[in-house]
């Protein structure tokens, strides 16, 4: 925690049941560290799925919580906007804020489709069969390397390394040092006073250290972007060589996060997922071929990015509510992706689930996610070795969550192994 009272699981509980619902804050990253947040996330869609915090942790904002509103908002980007001059994607984000930086991701259209369209090809199918050698080769290495019988840390050991080594390549950084790019990820979208990050000041120097080592990569990259990694795209694109340093940087904070928290948090859910319903690890034992759905049901259960923020540019009513222009507008994709409207049994992993592709976890229209196939292929990769090697990962404790109200992840998940296929 951030030095603040230690709440009770009791405290929580009370909260929740009692709280008149005007009063909710779901915005609190202690209630996402406790595991909580899907909780109030399921008062708020079933008794005020739009719903106004007037005075929470981070000030006033909508709670949008039901999956077919956050799908209308996704795609009218004339009324809901996305610009960081607007207010950005995050519930805390503003523009003034040194910690926040312009990206694609945080642009309304002509700017986004002309920026997004620049990297779009390091994720081409082409590109990602180039990849694919790459990443079995490093989920095998990582798993040959595990210890049988032995407690060690999932995130660590598996999540973290793959991750770090999938960004290096795709980025052009190097290999050796790939470590470094989870270390500013985690920085970057840490909440200062947290754990991760005391002061803003410390995130700040840790972000300038990130953008001191890309700008000599960039410099290089400007003289001879030839290669295939998204620094040479950027620097040869008509449309971003000449990116603002803001820009440039804004657009490797967003490369970097959005490469590390998904894939990583996706690939220690998912064994946490198949420990938690054993029955469906049967399942994929008896029928590899279920791996094609794993992914997706990972995502929708899981959800690894808990919000995206919209900035209402008009005066709209939604689900009778009336939204005023310039008020902040969160769409919880945590919430979105448990919908029972859209999800029978929505608690449950289920690695058949007919309709797991209309999890909302990449967004939806102009800004779903442009890396979705990439981290698809490097978890299904990972399973499809994990299935050679292990026929059970047992989940010794609860994991350890996420300070924060933006990545819905884990810090640590303490596994053992108790054999290997013979």
């Amino acid at each position: 925690m951030d030095g603040a009272k230690q709440e009770s699981s009791t405290d929580y509980e009370d909260e929740l049941a009692s709280l008149p619902i005007d009063q909710l804050d779901v915005a609190r990253p202690q209630l996402f560290q406790r595991g909580y947040a899907p909780r109030y996330l399921r008062r708020l869609r079933h008794e005020a799925p739009v719903h106004y915090c007037a005075d929470g942790e981070y000030a006033s904002y909508w709670s949008v919580t039901r999956h077919r509103d956050i799908e209308m908002i996704e795609l009218d980007t004339d009324t809901f906007s996305s610009d960081h001059l607007n207010g950005g994607i995050t519930l805390t984000s503003h523009p003034d804020d040194p910690q926040f930086l312009p990206s694609f991701i945080a642009m309304d259209p002509p700017r986004h489709g002309e920026q997004r369209k620049v990297i779009a090809p390091a994720f081409s199918p082409q590109r990602l069969g180039e990849m694919t050698q790459s990443l079995r080769t490093w989920s095998r290495e990582i798993l040959d390397g595990l210890p049988i019988g032995t407690t060690f840390d999932w995130v660590d050991r598996v999540s973290i390394e793959l991750t770090a080594r999938t960004l290096a390549l795709l980025l052009g950084y190097p290999h050796e040092r790939a470590r470094d790019l989870i270390r500013w990820s985690d920085a970057m979208v840490a909440l200062p006073g947290s754990p991760a990050c005391p002061t803003i000041e410390q995130k700040l120097a840790v972000m300038q250290e990130c953008f001191d080592a890309f700008d000599q990569i960039w410099q290089a990259r400007l003289r001879a972007p030839a290669g295939n990694d998204l620094l040479s795209m950027i620097a040869g694109g008509v449309e971003t060589r000449e990116l603002s340093p803001d820009e440039l940087h804004g657009n490797l904070l967003l490369l970097i996060v959005g490469g590390n928290d998904t894939t990583r948090n996706s690939i220690t859910a998912s064994v946490l997922a198949l420990d938690r319903f054993p029955r469906e690890r049967q399942k994929l034992d008896a029928d590899p071929k279920r791996l094609a759905n794993l992914v997706p049901e990972i995502l929708r259960w899981q959800t690894p990015i808990a919000h995206m923020r919209r900035t209402a540019m008009r005066d709209v009513v939604l689900g009778g509510q009336p939204i005023a222009k310039g008020d902040k507008v969160i769409l919880w994709y945590l919430s979105a992706n448990h919908d029972e409207e859209i999800f029978a049994d929505a608690e449950d992993f289920r690695i058949d689930r007919a309709n797991a592709r209309r999890h909302l976890s990449f967004g939806a229209g102009i800004h779903r996610c442009v890396g979705a196939r990439l981290a698809d292929l490097q978890i299904r990769i990972l399973w499809e070795e994990i299935l050679t090697r292990f026929p059970r990962i047992n989940v010794l404790h609860e994991p350890e969550r996420s300070f924060s109200t933006f990545t819905h992840g884990y810090s640590s998940l303490l596994v053992r192994i108790p054999h290997r296929h013979s």
